[in-house]
């Protein structure tokens, strides 16, 4: 039966496409060319309005009392420099911003070009919103939009898979051009922003990473600056920047993309995540794999901290908000010194409020509600950090590097271990005795948390990862749907399927083995239409599924 207009956009939210959407508005077949296109382009302004509620605004703030005379110096010129990478990252997903907003009469369609960083809507499947606008490419801005992969693949290209160069054509022919040329401008501006601040900071090992990040930002050489980086350990203030993630190059999962994160140190949460660094080695050895496919040693100058982060920009502040961070991704200084992993807690705190409690409420059955804590959200959050950097990185069967081996099949993958293997490690740590509260808090948290992430999409490597451990803890007879529509965990089943998951996630990254992780996808890195009706649902109740921000000198009260 079909539903009526008012109905069938509620239903749409998280799934339909917009075709799909229009010709069921009743747009073309029956009205003259104009009178389709006027209607057409009401009905995406009518989608518009719709999916905008799905974020909500946070002020992203923290307590400059805390902060000394220097380091107030200081912030201002790295939210300066984290501006820039905004601006670099536009170019990269979507370099027409201005031109397309000068066509946009509707100002909601303008506020959702500018969330989404260009005209497609980054957590319904990357669905164009704006009339004319066809399927977002997937290799953005990184590569010629003519270009196909094969050609790439059988040029002669000498940085075919390069992490910071785009490729263009020149006289026919395809190159490629480092981003410290292509970028040029905006990353010596940048550069120098870092360099005026390494001049102002008291804190010398703040200074030597900034003056280095400068350096790496017109030299396109970060491991010196990566190292610096690792090497701060007293600093109060900290800046995240550069050409870091790969998510947005969908083609080859190679390119990295700018973004930036400013952040301020709480002092007081990284002492007590200092502990768990020591006992990264143990957890590693201790992975539910073969032998082989653990034999690598993790680095043990990683350091868990705590911040409040001050700014977002560029590709962290695309679509769905990252919480925690693990860097360096240099799997070789991962090998040799370890990650930070860097807990970004006022924006965890939000999203724990505004978004999964509410889910909980709706979703978890009314018995197991009360062991959705913070606490154990906080720490699943953490530890799916610490996983990134076990496991294995070197294929088992010859192929190289895991990344390399999957190429636009890792990042979800990595994501779905990061996941599960955070959750072993809660549960391990809880039977060690190292970490306080009940194994229901983080198993029940854990799963408000899967219906959290799921609504961020399939073209998201974040839900497509929560899809999968979703589908297969499904399978798994870990939870139930009941009756009443909630999802009940049975915590036994939930502790196998978890060690299982984690297995058989490290066994096809190992292997380095393609097509069975396409396959993997395929099969449960999917929305199946019982969980779409439920997700569907918190879309009518008004249930954010991100959060955006409003950010900056101002709104710290530094102006």
């Amino acid at each position: 039966m079909r539903k009526g207009k008012s109905s069938l956009i509620k239903g749409i939210l998280l799934g339909t496409t917009i075709t799909t959407f229009l010709a069921a508005c009743g747009g073309g077949e029956k009205t003259p060319q104009e009178t389709s296109s006027n209607k057409n382009l009401d009905s995406l302004q009518e989608y518009v309005s719709q999916r905008l509620p799905i974020y909500e605004k946070v002020r992203l703030s923290t307590d400059l009392n805390l902060l000394t005379p220097n380091e107030r110096q200081v912030l201002p010129l790295l939210i300066e420099a984290a501006q820039i990478m905004d601006e670099l990252f536009w170019k990269q997903a979507y370099p027409q911003r201005d031109s397309l907003l000068a066509t946009i009469k509707d100002e909601k369609t303008k506020d959702f070009v500018r969330i989404n960083y260009g005209p497609w809507d980054r957590l319904n499947g990357d669905k164009p919103f704006v009339a004319g606008i066809g399927p977002k490419p997937l290799g953005v801005n990184f590569y010629p939009a003519d270009m196909t992969k094969e050609e790439l693949e059988k040029s002669d290209v000498k940085d075919k898979n390069g992490l910071y160069s785009v490729i263009r054509r020149e006289n026919g022919k395809l190159v490629a051009i480092p981003y410290h040329i292509y970028f040029a401008t905006e990353l010596q501006k940048a550069s120098s922003l870092l360099k005026q601040a390494a001049l102002i900071t008291d804190n010398e090992g703040l200074k030597k990473y900034l003056n280095l990040r400068a350096d790496a930002l017109i030299t396109d050489n970060y491991t010196a600056s990566d190292y610096a980086w690792l090497d701060m350990k007293t600093n109060g203030l900290d800046i995240i920047i550069g050409p870091i993630e790969n998510y947005e190059d969908k083609l080859f999962n190679a390119r990295a993309s700018f973004e930036s994160y400013v952040l301020v140190k709480d002092k007081e949460w990284s002492k007590r995540l200092a502990k768990y660094v020591t006992l990264l080695p143990e957890l590693q050895r201790g992975l539910p794999v073969a032998d082989k496919y653990k034999k690598e040693v993790p680095g043990t100058d990683s350091e868990l901290n705590a911040y409040d982060v001050v700014y977002y920009a560029g590709d962290c502040n695309a679509g769905s908000k990252t919480i925690a961070v693990n860097l360096p991704n240099d799997e070789k200084i991962q090998q040799e010194k370890g990650t930070r992993r860097s807990q970004l807690k006022n924006a965890m705190k939000a999203k724990f409020d505004k978004i999964l409690v509410p889910i909980a409420n709706v979703l978890i059955d009314a018995s197991q509600q009360k062991y959705v804590k913070f606490d154990a959200f906080f720490a699943n959050v953490m530890f799916h950090e610490v996983a990134h950097g076990l496991g294995i990185k070197n294929t088992v069967t010859g192929k190289g590097m895991v990344r390399s081996a999957l190429q636009e099949q890792y990042s979800w993958l990595e994501e779905g271990k990061a996941d599960v293997l955070g959750l072993y490690m809660v549960t391990g740590l809880l039977k060690k005795g190292e970490l306080q509260g009940d194994i229901k808090d983080y198993y029940t948290t854990y799963m408000a948390g899967i219906l959290r992430s799921v609504r961020f999409g399939a073209a998201s490597a974040h839900g497509k990862a929560n899809m999968q451990c979703f589908n297969y803890f499904q399978e798994k007879g870990a939870f139930e749907r009941t009756a009443q529509g909630t999802y009940k965990v049975n915590y036994e089943k939930f502790a196998t399927a978890m060690n299982e998951l984690s297995a058989l996630i490290l066994t096809l990254q190992g292997n380095g083995d393609k097509a069975a992780v396409e396959k993997a996808q395929k099969e449960r890195g999917i929305i199946k239409p019982e969980l779409q009706a439920d997700l569907d649902m918190l879309a009518q109740k008004g249930i954010p599924v991100d959060i955006i921000f409003e950010q900056g000198v101002d709104v710290l009260g530094m102006k």
